[in-house]
């Protein structure tokens, strides 16, 4: 019997019968053209997930209407010209033996006009505190063109060979913000109390079931808690799930949070794993219709345990199947070791969204470009040297080894990694150790050569005799270049993070980045006085919105003082001395300096390397230290050109 019964059993949403209880989330992923199209990086992103072996696939939400288009190149369902590339993508998804299932979607308050092309729509003028841009207030006429959209669009899903639907009636949309006493404030039918402020989703529940007919299934994705003061809770939420069982919807997906609370929508790894099963459970115990649980699920013994207690019927998994799209198949093949694990950095997908761009992987650059990187088999097997053993070396050894070359990886210390230990190693942040035991776990499997302890010399290396050397030897702190920099009171953040070095009871940490942010957490949260010092207007500048908001909040609630505009002169013993504004100003009762002002490359042995004639590339933080997203894309792009 399967270790993993529950989630390998089929299940029942209606008419249609899934294969096995997973079930990929659906996530914008702004790969299709200008005009809401399928492109073809679309299909391909698409097929890899189906060939993974998933049961059913949601689709990215798809805009009904350009008045409720929220991303630049999202997936639209609003001509009927979409329809055949629509078919295309059901069509190779079909190829794979997986559901799939169109969601349908309209962003209201939660978009902007420079997107739309038109002046933004809701239920009440409120602007989103995120967006910050003011809505129209939509009047009763064109509350029934959006109705009727719905339902014109549940008409092409049918036509294109879609599966099921499923309406977005979460995360602060339009049917949300309807349903939502926080942002609907209308004294018309439509708002007020409970009963109006459902009629908006239940017309298009209404009106989609129309257009599909009786026994096509229809999902609706449920905010079962919106965690915001004044907003939706569970058991406002399970009134709701009532009724939309009443008139005929056949599952539900709990999801949380809307653009003000984003995190609970899109969870960094400050929250726990499984983090919304609480509310599946609540809607689970109102309805007898199906509940997909969704919430931080790249751990698959809870996946299946919230199965096997009956919290809910089936698990969404979304950034997992970003990270590792054959997850499903390997958990019903048993290969737990083989899957790569979301890390919940949000770097690379929804930082990349907020940001307009296209998403991807932190961990698996192959994620969009699945065409690109096809990981196939090298016609000219190489003798391929690689040193340098963190993230970059690390993966480039694997994606050389996959491809089939002879690969040998030197790391100088006794521990593969790089700075990802350190990483790590702040408060709860220990999810990130996962890609790591990753890349160690694959490299032993691909028999790649390891050899620790092992400095690389230019004799070294020719004795070695490699076709082609990558050089991934990482950075290096970058000094502080003022007086009192070399005093016995001043560490680097990296030692202290490492445990190499002890700080104070009183710490003054200079830089404000993403590496100064968590030392001060770290150090807090030992209970420490700390004072951050940043050069620029702001701390935690270029760190995600989800990350960022949950890392300042916990910095604020341990107290950490804050310095900005403030540019570092030199240190004494209790004391540094800063020019802020113009004027030279002491800051003192300091018992321990932190530097955290960047890093610089470790490009020395390229730089031996250079005019040697022997072949080499660059890679990682040793051509630019940046993150770890960019260290494993330049590995995967390395890997298929050796």
């Amino acid at each position: 019997m399967s270790k993993f019964e529950k989630l390998a059993s089929p299940v029942q949403i209606g008419r249609m019968q899934l294969p096995n209880r997973m079930v990929m989330a659906p996530m914008v992923t702004n790969y299709s053209y200008i005009d809401g199209s399928v492109t073809g990086r679309l299909l391909a992103y698409l097929a890899e997930r189906a060939a993974g072996g998933v049961g059913m696939i949601i689709t990215e939400a798809a805009f009904v209407k350009q008045s409720g288009k929220g991303f630049p190149n999202q997936l639209g369902v609003h001509s009927d010209r979409l329809i055949p590339g629509l078919r295309k993508l059901t069509e190779e998804v079909h190829r794979f033996g997986t559901k799939i299932c169109l969601q349908l979607y309209h962003g209201g308050r939660q978009t902007s006009s420079a997107v739309t092309g038109s002046p933004i729509v809701a239920p009440s003028p409120l602007p989103d505190p995120i967006k910050e841009e003011t809505p129209r207030e939509l009047s009763a006429e064109e509350i029934r063109e959006i109705v009727a959209a719905f339902g014109a669009a549940a008409r092409r899903a049918v036509a294109a060979g879609f599966d099921a639907v499923e309406l977005h009636g979460a995360n602060g949309y339009l049917i949300n913000q309807f349903l939502s006493p926080h942002t609907n404030r209308r004294t018309d039918e439509y708002g007020g109390s409970f009963e109006n402020r459902m009629r908006f989703p239940l017309e298009i529940v209404q009106g989609v079931r129309k257009a599909v007919g009786p026994d096509f299934p229809i999902i609706y994705r449920l905010g079962a808690d919106e965690k915001v003061d004044g907003g939706l809770t569970l058991e406002e939420t399970k009134a709701a799930a009532k009724r939309l069982e009443e008139e005929g919807v056949n599952a539900l997906h709990v999801s949380a949070g809307i653009y003000e609370s984003a995190a609970w929508i899109v969870q960094p790894y400050y929250l726990p794993r499984g983090c919304l099963v609480d509310l599946a459970r609540g809607i689970k115990s109102a309805v007898t219709i199906p509940v997909i649980a969704v919430g931080r699920f790249n751990d698959l013994e809870l996946a299946e345990a919230v199965l096997a207690k009956g919290e809910a019927d089936l698990i969404a998994f979304g950034r997992q199947l970003l990270t590792d799209p054959d997850t499903p198949a390997k958990v019903i093949q048993g290969r737990l070791d083989d899957i790569r694990r979301c890390i919940a950095c949000c770097q690379a997908c929804i930082d990349e969204l907020f940001l307009d761009h296209p998403i991807g992987c932190t961990v698996n650059a192959r994620t969009g470009f699945e065409e690109e990187f096809p990981l196939d088999k090298s016609s000219f097997p190489r003798r391929v040297l690689v040193v340098g053993g963190g993230v970059s070396g690390m993966e480039v050894a694997r994606v050389a080894a996959l491809r089939g070359h002879n690969v040998t990886l030197w790391e100088k210390t006794e521990k593969l990694g790089g700075q990802i230990v350190l990483a790590a190693l702040p408060p709860q942040k220990d999810e990130i150790a996962l890609f790591r035991e990753y890349l160690i776990g694959q490299l032993k499997k691909l028999n790649v050569n390891v050899k620790k302890n092992k400095e690389a010399t230019l004799e070294a290396i020719r004795a070695e005799a490699p076709d082609v050397v990558v050089v991934a030897t990482g950075a290096r702190p970058a000094e502080a270049g003022v007086p009192g920099a070399e005093r016995k009171n001043v560490v680097n953040a990296w030692d202290v993070l490492a445990g190499r070095a002890e700080a104070g009871e009183k710490v003054a940490i200079i830089g404000g980045g993403l590496v100064g942010c968590d030392t001060a957490d770290y150090l807090a949260e030992k209970g420490r006085e700390v004072t951050i010092v940043e050069a620029l207007p702001q701390i935690a500048e270029g760190i995600g919105p989800l990350v960022g908001a949950i890392l300042l909040g916990r910095l604020e609630k341990y107290g950490v003082k804050v310095v900005t505009g403030a540019r570092l002169l030199s240190i004494d013993d209790g004391s540094i001395n800063v020019e802020i504004d113009g004027n030279n100003e002491v800051l003192d009762g300091f018992d321990t300096v932190v530097l955290a002002m960047g890093s610089i490359p470790d490009d020395n042995l390229a730089g031996k390397l250079e005019g040697t004639g022997i072949e080499y590339y660059v890679i990682g933080d040793a051509w630019n230290p940046r993150r770890i997203t960019h260290a494993v894309y330049e590995a995967m792009r390395v890997g298929h050109e050796l």
